[in-house]
């Protein structure tokens, strides 16, 4: 998955983003885990009161606790903090369009567009795997050709279905 979250307009910069225009933590604290609550509690006291000492401050007190939240959250998920990214990196179609089925609650378009990528990478894989099927036993270049294609066409597929049936949330 892309790490969108790491983002300065990813969900969790703009989380805190709320959370400090409202004085209230509780925007961002969904995410990250439960013993990271108390660190980023404490982050968000003292740049609330940072912001007070004027707009450079401000800016700096925000750049830390973004930061920190994100970093919190990617030790959440197992993952390196990187840094943060910058706004409006393209993460392809299905981000915006999941992002958007979620305002409108209504899942529709991103199960289309999905089905079609699966529909059309399945299809293309298989034919690739069919044209390289008649191979000569003799041509062991051409039989392991066909046998990484093979192996790769029902390990893409199995992959696949693994982690669409996972209940991985992250």
């Amino acid at each position: 998955m892309a790490p969108h979250c790491d983002t300065l307009d990813g969900p969790v910069v703009t989380a805190c983003r709320t959370a400090l225009k409202t004085g209230n933590v509780n925007y961002v604290l969904p995410f990250v885990p439960k013993t990271a609550e108390e660190e980023l509690s404490l982050v968000f006291n003292k740049v609330l009161k940072a912001r007070e000492l004027g707009a450079d401050a401000a800016e700096v007190a925000d750049l830390w606790f973004f930061e920190t939240a994100v970093r919190l959250h990617r030790e959440g998920e197992g993952a390196n903090y990187t840094g943060l990214k910058p706004a409006g990196l393209d993460w392809g179609p299905v981000v915006p369009l999941a992002e958007e089925d979620i305002k409108k609650e209504d899942p529709t378009e991103t199960i289309e567009f999905l089905k079609n990528v699966v529909e059309g990478e399945t299809r293309r894989r298989f034919q690739e795997v069919m044209s390289k099927k008649d191979y000569d036993l003799n041509d062991v270049d051409s039989a392991r050709d066909y046998t990484e294609t093979m192996l790769h066409f029902i390990l893409s597929s199995h992959h696949l279905y693994k982690f669409v049936i996972s209940d991985n949330t992250h």
